[in-house]
Formats: C-alpha cells, structure tokens, sequence
C-alpha cells in the first residue's frame, strides 16, 4: 500500500510497514539492544550504553530493568517483527533464579550486584509490577504454564508484603516515608490487564478493577481532571490544590490503560465512565502540558508549568494514545488536530531524542533548553519506546 493509498483510507502515515517507525525499531533499536545491551556471560540486560553502545558497569542490575527488556523482546517476537526470544527467556530464567526469594525472604529482590548476589533487598511495588508483566508476555510467547504459577505465587506476595490501609499498596517494604505514590500501582494495573489478556482469566481483571476503582476514587482529582502524583497515607493528597505534582506523560499513560480496559473487558458496566476519565486525562495533558511539540516533564493540578525539562518516555506515551485515538479500525474519526500533533511529536522525537547519529539509541533528557543532560542511553527507555512503536505495526487492532 502507497503512503497516499494509505492516507486516502484514513491509516496513519506511520502504520505503513517500512515507515520511519519500523524502519528505526526494527532495523536499529531492537538489534542494537539484544546485542550491545545483552550479556551473553550473565545472561542478564546492562541497565546502560555510552553515546557509542559499550555497556556502563553499575553497581547494581535491577529488576525492573531486566524485567522491562525482557517483555519488550517477547513483544516483539510476539509481533513478528524482531526476534530474540531466546534471549529473553533465558534472562527470565536467570531473573528468576536470581532475585526471586534470594534472601531466603518472600518476594524479589530490588537489585543485584556485579557478583550475582542480591545487592538491594527492598522489596520495591514498582519492580514486583514490571516482574508480572515480564512474565506475562513470556508465558503469551512460550505457553508454558509454570509461568503462571510463579506468577500467582507473585501476586500472593505483593498482597501479603505490600498490603496497606485506606486501599492500594505500600510503595516498598521497608518504608522509605509515608507518602503514596500513584506510579507502582499505574504499573500493577498495566501487569493485571495484559495478564487478563494473556490469559482470560477474570482474577486478573478482578485485580485490575480494583485499582481502576482506586483511581477513579482517590488518584485523579474530580476538580481538574488530572491525575495526582503523591499522596498522604489515608489518599489525600499532599498538598492544596494548585500545588500538587502531576506529570502530563502520566495522564497520557493512565488515560491509554483506562482504554485498554475498556477494550479488554467491552461489557463492563463502568465503562462510560472510564471513557469519560480517559478522554479528560488526555485532554487535561494537552492543555497544559505540551509546548512545543514537547511534552514536559511537570505540571501542578491547576496547570501550571513547574518543569519545562523533558524526557523520552513522555513523548512516547503521547504518541501511543495518540495513535490508538485514530485507528479508524477502532471505529475512531480521525481527528486532524491529533494527526498533526502526532507527525510534530513525532519529527521531534527523531530529532531530538533519537537522531541517526546513535543508530537505535536515545538521548534520554534534556532541560528547558533543550540541550542533553545525560551522557548515556538507559535500557529502561526501550520499554516505553516499543510500547508506542508496536500500535504502527498493528494498525487493524480493535
């Protein structure tokens, strides 16, 4: 199909097998991040790159970032576009072996150190979430059962380690603080829809619901729409109004998984109103958020810009919700104000945080001027990336 063919029927540009996506994802990202980000000793991801793609020794590997590479290269196995499956799940199989109860004490470890011992014993939410996610697009990859156990076995922690009262999780055991963040629980809801997706199984749904129900009820202000970053122990928020954190590429995250929701559970008797939620984050985001082409890094719950920095990662969850609000397959209008801001975030990125010059890699923040702050590429940023990346290889997903 011709890009004009394309754009005659109402398809993205982007959504063009051999677009700029697939062409930087497939012929440059994914190969430079199994390879240069891969150690074949360990069998586990380096958490870094120089500018030049040599491998940054850290003192510690966590599992989030394992985790995060790990789903990433199922995905896109699973997509039929990349494949270093092997790899992934042999990572899985390390991951497992290695910060799962390491210390002789229920849960995954945070961190490990350059010998393979557990370096950080914090029992951290955020990890646990991406561990389950890990291990949910491996079981959709492999198919094999006992992934599944590990994961309930998981589940069961989290709810015996984590447990709190008012609702939701503690953010670690042991507590750093008694605020509550919105983030590891943004993350669990992620774990507990693609679990229902890999699996059918209404637990996880169950499991989702509730922290559906937890944002609808504490996490995103009725006031202005937009969703809060911290909180007290009881879920009120930390400060008056007009001066609470908000991260504009989390309302854009949060309103991309209530549609996930929807789209996954179509008979759910809430689901107007998640749309209703959905649609106010986004917009909320794109009011006060973007400048630019640029989505920053703060905002208060008034609006009012507090970081004009940026980072790759919000871009790329604009440009993922922005793809799914105009798939006509999903039985959207395509809106031409949405379009125009996806191709000028989209020009922005490869521009700005992923010029031709670190053939697959990123340039991860820069400050209100726009100049680098970070001399490094984060293997963290992959998972983000992909994520948007893989709505232009599915352009016929309801």
């Amino acid at each position: 199909m011709s890009q004009a063919t394309a754009q005659k029927q109402g398809v993205l540009p982007e959504t063009v097998p051999g677009g700029p996506w697939a062409d930087w994802m497939v012929q440059k990202a994914l190969p430079l991040w199994s390879c240069a980000g891969y150690d074949r000793t360990r069998h586990l991801y380096h958490e870094r790159l120089t500018f030049d793609a040599t491998p940054i020794a850290m003192p510690d590997l966590r599992l989030m970032v394992q985790a995060r590479q790990i789903a990433t290269f199922c995905r896109a196995s699973l997509d039929g576009v990349f494949d270093a499956s092997e790899e992934a799940l042999s990572c899985l199989s390390e991951v497992q072996k290695r910060y799962w109860r390491s210390d002789d004490q229920p849960g995954w470890v945070f961190a490990l150190g350059p010998e393979g011992r557990p370096s950080k014993t914090t029992r951290d939410l955020y990890a646990h979430a991406f561990i389950l996610f890990a291990y949910a697009w491996a079981y959709r990859l492999s198919g094999d059962k006992t992934l599944l156990k590990v994961v309930n076995a998981t589940i069961a922690e989290i709810e015996s380690i984590f447990q709190a009262p008012s609702g939701g999780f503690l953010d670690a055991v042991p507590t750093p603080d008694k605020i509550r963040r919105q983030n590891p629980h943004m993350h669990l809801l992620e774990a507990y829809l693609v679990l229902f997706e890999v699996t059918a199984d209404q637990f996880y749904m169950d499991k989702a619901q509730q922290l559906i129900t937890l944002a609808q009820d504490k996490l995103i202000c009725q006031r202005s729409g937009m969703l809060l970053e911290f909180f007290g122990p009881d879920w009120t928020p930390c400060e008056a109004f007009g001066s609470n954190a908000v991260e504009p590429g989390h309302l854009f995250e949060w309103s991309w998984l209530l549609g996930e929701a929807v789209r996954l559970n179509p008979a759910a008797a809430h689901n107007k109103d998640l749309r209703i939620s959905a649609t106010r984050l986004f917009a909320t985001g794109t009011q006060y958020g973007i400048a630019n082409d640029v989505v920053y890094d703060g905002i208060t719950d008034n609006g009012t810009v507090t970081h004009t920095s940026t980072r790759i990662w919000p871009q790329t969850e604009l440009i993922r919700l922005l793809a799914c609000r105009n798939k006509p397959s999903a039985g959207n209008i395509s809106n031409a104000v949405e379009i125009n801001l996806l191709n000028a975030i989209t020009r922005n990125f490869f521009a700005s945080y992923a010029p031709d010059s670190l053939q697959g890699g990123w340039v991860d923040r820069r400050n209100g001027s726009g100049e680098a702050t970070v001399d490094h590429m984060p293997a963290s940023s992959l998972y983000h990336i992909y994520g948007a990346i893989r709505e232009f290889f599915r352009p016929s997903r309801l």
